[in-house]
C-alpha cells in the first residue's frame, strides 16, 4: 500500500489526500546518488585546447645535417632551431618546448574525454532515490504553478510553516581565513519546488534566497541532493506529483 500526503491549498489548509508516486517508495541509495550528481557536474566541463600554431609562428629553421655548412656545427640539437636574422645572425631558439615562446610540451586535447556517462536506467534509479530521501515532502494544489509575484509566493510559504528555510536560506557561509572574498561566501540552497511543466512560478521563486524552482522535465539528481548529499526538503504541484513516475523514464544524461 502507497504512502499518503495531504494536499494543501494556496490558503494554507488541507484539500484532500493522495498517494505518493512510486519514487518515493524507492531504496535511498546514497553512492548512486553521488555518483549520478558527478557525471552531471562533468557535463558543465568545458572542453580546452591551444592553438594549433602557438608557438611555431617564427622564422626558426633547422638548417640541415648536422655537420653541414651554416648548420652549427657541434651544437646540441636543442639550440639549432633558431630564428633568421639579416647577415646569416641566428636569433632566439624557438619551436621547441623548452625554449622561451616555444610551443607546449603536452598540450590540452580538444579530443579528450571529459563527461563521465552513466546508463539511463541507472540514472533514473537515482532520480527515484533522491526524491525518496528528500525529507518532509509537501504538496500543494497546481494552483501554485498561477502564482505569478515573488511576494504571493513568500507568503504561501509562510502559510505552509517553511519561512524557516526562507530564514535558513539567507545565512552566509564564510570560508576561516585571513583573506574574505565576496566570491567566498556562499548563500545555502535548502528549499526545492517541483512543478509540472515551464509556469510562473519559475520567475517567481528565482529572487528568493534559500529557494530553488524546476519543472519535471528539467529535474537533476543534483537539484534534490545538492553536491551529492540528499536529503533536501522538497515542495511539490499536485500535478508534477501525477506525471513524476512517468517524467522519470525519460530521464537520462
Amino acid at each position: 500500500m502507497m504512502a499518503k500526503i495531504d494536499v494543501m491549498s494556496i490558503e494554507g489548509s488541507v484539500q484532500k489526500s493522495i498517494e505518493l508516486p512510486h519514487a518515493f517508495s524507492e531504496r535511498v541509495r546514497p553512492d548512486l546518488i553521488a555518483r549520478a550528481a558527478i557525471a552531471e557536474s562533468t557535463l558543465k566541463i568545458q572542453p580546452q585546447a591551444h592553438y594549433v600554431l602557438a608557438g611555431m609562428q617564427t622564422t626558426a629553421r633547422y638548417y640541415g645535417a648536422m655537420n653541414s655548412y651554416r648548420t652549427g656545427r657541434h651544437m646540441g640539437m636543442a639550440i639549432r632551431p633558431r630564428e633568421k636574422l639579416g647577415g646569416g645572425v641566428q636569433g632566439k631558439v624557438r619551436v621547441i618546448p623548452s625554449s622561451v615562446k616555444g610551443k607546449r610540451a603536452h598540450p590540452h586535447l580538444i579530443e579528450k574525454t571529459t563527461v563521465e556517462n552513466i546508463n539511463a536506467k541507472e540514472y533514473q534509479k537515482a532520480i527515484r532515490s533522491a526524491i525518496a530521501a528528500s525529507k518532509r515532502p509537501v504538496a500543494v494544489t497546481s494552483d501554485i504553478e498561477t502564482l505569478k509575484k515573488t511576494k504571493d509566493l513568500v507568503k504561501l510559504l509562510g502559510r505552509l510553516k517553511l519561512e524557516n528555510y526562507l530564514e535558513d536560506g539567507q545565512k552566509k557561509t564564510q570560508r576561516k581565513g585571513v583573506r574574505r572574498l565576496a566570491s567566498q561566501r556562499r548563500y545555502k540552497k535548502s528549499l526545492l519546488i517541483v512543478v509540472s511543466n515551464d509556469s510562473s512560478v519559475l520567475k517567481a521563486a528565482r529572487n528568493i534566497p534559500g529557494v530553488d524552482a524546476c519543472s519535471l522535465e528539467k529535474m537533476t539528481v543534483s537539484m534534490f541532493a545538492p553536491g551529492g548529499n540528499p536529503g533536501r526538503a522538497t515542495v511539490w504541484s499536485e500535478s508534477a506529483l501525477s506525471k513524476l513516475d512517468q517524467e522519470i523514464s525519460k530521464h537520462s544524461i
